[in-house]
């Protein structure tokens, strides 16, 4: 048995084991332990006893530790990358990338780490302030929980710890129970960078046992979660008076003009709605087109689609493995069947084998259909004719969520006129939704979050302004 504990130091087994499934074949390839409340509250006690240490240590030191993290990551990138196939069943070649992102977050973290600063106030602006020297600083807010997905396993951990230890926070970090072995390389990765005892605590489990009781903790400062929104909301409605961060997915949006390079727009449409099982935040979901290349576009969206190779996720040529379960696979399956119950056509795919769904490309669609206004979270786009470029934008606008959403064009007027009407978090012109690089502000509008990650953007997230005053 993997042990799926770390608290203040110390590897230590805890209450029933948890079998980690290979996603694509279902056999159980290790096994973790995990948390008991009594194992939960002793991982916040250590947290909060390192809490102090964490704060005081120099920013030169906070920043060796996690770029000696960055290079422990590098240098067991296969490895890495193989356990996210195995227990994400994400497919090796985009794992790999994903190892790639958690070095460059982790980088990016060190070199943040040593310009988290603030500034001076001319106090005497005011009357009251003469003769009072003024500036303010951040102060890291104490214990961060950070409570991850299971879709990016690494890098997305990496997104809540990484930041927060550069922000001198100390952290209790709990994964997602489907794929928690990659926070435990990734806890026994900072022990040996030298991280002080305390300064992050892995607790595996479920929401009820371990979830909850972390975020109602008032030992707790700040609460950063990836996840559905109907999670979210009760996250909130558990902290109480706390710093939260919720990253809570999108309906994600493409609109192709006219003046678009089709072939380009097709291949990357298909890559983003597909990859990873379309199991992605930002994965593309409701893609637009102008009425006026709508057949022959969507022939070729069909065929990028139906190029994606299905298999196991070992498999050095597979782009698209299992979903995380049967029965999120099951799920995606049913919302495609009531869509065409409702009218909706299946251009491609739209069949499964157990866990693995194949990509799956639909037209004749409509508002009201869940493909359309809920998150499918798999591998399920949709193509939606146009009549002009503002019916577009109006329709990429009518959604719940507000994370990411792309425009393909080459028209400078219609680049600045989706600037100004689509109310996302992040646009993105000529790439799709999905483009996320680790150092840009990130974070959605509505039902898609609260805060911001990125690593500098998370930092601020994860401390307190103070000001100080001195009169002279």
């Amino acid at each position: 048995m993997v042990n799926g504990l770390f608290i203040g130091g110390e590897w230590t087994t805890g209450g029933t084991p948890l079998e980690v499934r290979n996603k694509y074949d279902g056999v159980t390839f290790a096994t973790v332990a995990t948390a008991r409340p009594e194992d939960v509250d002793a991982a916040i006690a250590a947290a909060a006893r390192a809490a102090p240490e964490m704060a005081r240590m120099p920013a030169w030191r906070r920043s060796e530790i996690l770029a000696r993290t960055a290079e422990g990551i590098r240098a067991r990138r296969e490895e890495l990358a193989r356990i996210i196939a195995m227990e994400a069943g994400k497919a090796l070649k985009f794992a790999r990338t994903e190892v790639d992102r958690a070095v460059q977050t982790f980088t990016v973290a060190a070199e943040e780490a040593k310009r988290l600063h603030g500034e001076t106030i001319p106090l005497d602006a005011a009357p009251a302030g003469e003769g009072y020297f003024g500036f303010w600083q951040r102060r890291p807010i104490g214990v961060v929980v950070a409570i991850a997905p299971f879709n990016f396993p690494l890098n997305l951990v990496a997104h809540k710890v990484a930041p927060a230890l550069a922000a001198g926070n100390s952290v209790v970090l709990k994964p997602a129970s489907t794929t928690p072995l990659s926070s435990v390389a990734l806890c026994e990765i900072l022990q040996a960078a030298g991280l002080p005892a305390g300064g992050i605590n892995l607790v595996v489990g479920s929401g009820a046992t371990v979830g909850d009781r972390l975020v109602a903790d008032p030992r707790v400062g700040k609460v950063t979660f990836t996840g559905s929104a109907p999670v979210g909301r009760h996250i909130v409605a558990r902290a109480g008076i706390k710093k939260v961060t919720l990253e809570l997915g999108n309906a994600s949006p493409v609109i192709v003009a006219h003046d678009a390079d089709l072939d380009l727009v097709a291949k990357r449409c298909a890559l983003g709605a597909f990859y990873n099982s379309g199991q992605v935040c930002l994965s593309v979901q409701r893609v637009y087109g102008d009425h006026s290349i709508a057949e022959p576009f969507l022939e070729k969206f069909r065929a990028a689609t139906e190029a994606m190779v299905v298999g196991d996720p070992l498999d050095e040529r597979v782009d698209v493995g299992p979903m995380i379960d049967p029965g999120e696979a099951a799920r995606a399956e049913s919302w495609v069947a009531e869509a065409v119950s409702e009218g909706a056509r299946v251009v491609a795919g739209g069949r499964r084998e157990g866990s693995v769904y194949w990509p799956t490309l639909l037209d004749n669609v409509r508002p009201g259909m869940k493909v359309i206004d809920q998150e499918v979270f798999a591998p399920v786009a949709s193509f939606i004719p146009y009549d002009t470029f503002e019916d577009a934008l109006a329709a990429a606008n009518a959604s719940d969520y507000g994370l990411q959403a792309a425009v393909f064009t080459r028209d400078i007027g219609r680049v600045l006129a989706a600037i100004r009407t689509l109310d996302f978090g992040g646009v993105i012109i000529n790439d799709t939704p999905t483009f996320r690089v680790d150092h840009m502000p990130y974070g959605g509008m509505r039902q898609s979050g609260i805060g911001r990650e990125g690593v500098r953007f998370a930092m601020e997230e994860m401390t307190n302004i103070q000001v100080i005053a001195i009169k002279g």
